[in-house]
């Protein structure tokens, strides 16, 4: 399983980015069985942080409380293909945001770190204020 991100760069705050996250490796028999997608990220000096993650079993989604109301999950027309949308970016957003994946079926927390087998190279997203 490969995961490629994109999208980081540098952006005010109260502006806005859209990360892509294409996995290969999986079957269709696998998304149909449940992968869960993740999007997680580290800033200086701070340990990674979960902030999101949706199931490819039933759509299924869940964010950590410091991204709620500004940051959306959804899956492109190819269950490959995970986008997260974030709206409204402070400066304490910045971070190297990072795409993992595992297998699962609904999600109903946001997974923890060890919970995932397969992860990117993560992309930078520099907000300033």
């Amino acid at each position: 399983v490969q995961i490629v991100e994109s999208g980081g760069g540098s952006v005010q705050a109260g502006g806005s980015l859209r990360l892509s996250c294409t996995v290969s490796g999986f079957t269709e028999r696998d998304y149909g069985i449940g992968v869960v997608i993740g999007w997680f990220r580290q800033a200086p000096g701070k340990e990674r942080e979960g902030i999101s993650c949706i199931s490819s079993y039933d759509g299924s989604t869940n964010y950590a409380d410091s991204v709620k109301g500004r940051f959306t999950i959804s899956s492109g027309n190819a269950k490959n293909t995970v986008y997260l949308q974030m709206n409204r970016l402070e400066a304490e957003d910045t971070a190297v945001y990072y795409c993992a994946a595992t297998y699962g079926t609904q999600v109903v927390v946001v997974l923890e770190e060890n919970e995932f087998d397969y992860w990117g190279q993560g992309t930078q997203v520099t907000v300033s204020s």
